[in-house]
């Protein structure tokens, strides 16, 4: 981490859990903008340029899934890690084009946080050793600059998006179990999160239109299509 402490704005309106949060982040190095609405939220990751937010679904006045999507409809995309208090909102917060980058479910270790959010900002600051562009069919993936194409269009993707497609596009035809994907791109070692790979998966396919480049290996993983020859 850098001299200066890295800011996370949490948006948290149950004040425990809020506080929780805060106490962890602060003693892994963070600095923390406590807020308790999305309001508030949205102020704080527009006018303070956070590293990263850790949004509540259920905020009042303001959802977080409405924070991120206003985010993310004014070209910010600053990395974002949903809580939610239920399951089953997973699909809705990352499999929609509102590009969050991972999320937990309450009840939640607090050191497991603090390790997802480290991951998620690891992958945004990610430096890249060489220029090169990995092509699939019509998709492009530029990884000096970040960007990806589908023919002439750009493409946002979050940085997590972005290092799935990667993993998948640098091994055209190669199939990848849930778990092999969580621990090259996410960091993880354990399969009780393999659900996040399916979410980011149907975000990208969202994204990629139809561009059809991402194939699903019933009851193994995911491959990229083969490059054409």
């Amino acid at each position: 981490m850098s001299e200066r402490r890295k800011l996370v704005v949490v948006a948290e309106d149950e004040p425990a859990i809020g506080d929780i949060i805060r106490r962890y982040l602060e003693r892994d190095g963070y600095q923390v903008q406590l807020v308790v609405d999305g309001l508030a939220a949205l102020h704080a990751a527009q006018t303070r340029a956070p590293a990263a937010l850790v949004l509540d679904i259920g905020l009042p006045g303001m959802d977080g899934i409405e924070v991120c999507r206003r985010l993310r409809s004014d070209g910010d995309w600053v990395p974002v890690l949903f809580v939610s208090a239920r399951d089953d909102e997973v699909d809705r917060i990352l499999g929609i084009e509102l590009g969050g980058d991972d999320y937990l479910t309450k009840p939640f270790s607090p050191r497991e946080l603090v390790a997802r959010l480290g991951g998620i900002l690891r992958r945004a600051g990610r430096p890249e050793q060489r220029s090169r562009v990995l092509s699939v069919g019509s998709v492009h993936l530029d990884d000096s600059s970040r960007r990806t194409y589908v023919g002439e269009d750009e493409i946002d993707l979050t940085a997590t998006e972005f290092d799935l497609l990667r993993c998948l596009m640098e091994h055209p035809g190669q199939v990848f179990t849930r778990s092999q994907l969580l621990r090259q791109v996410w960091g993880y070692d354990s399969d009780a999160v393999s659900r996040t790979v399916d979410v980011h998966i149907a975000a990208l396919r969202s994204k990629l239109g139809a561009a059809p480049i991402l194939r699903t290996v019933r009851g193994v993983g995911y491959a990229a299509q083969e490059a054409s020859r």
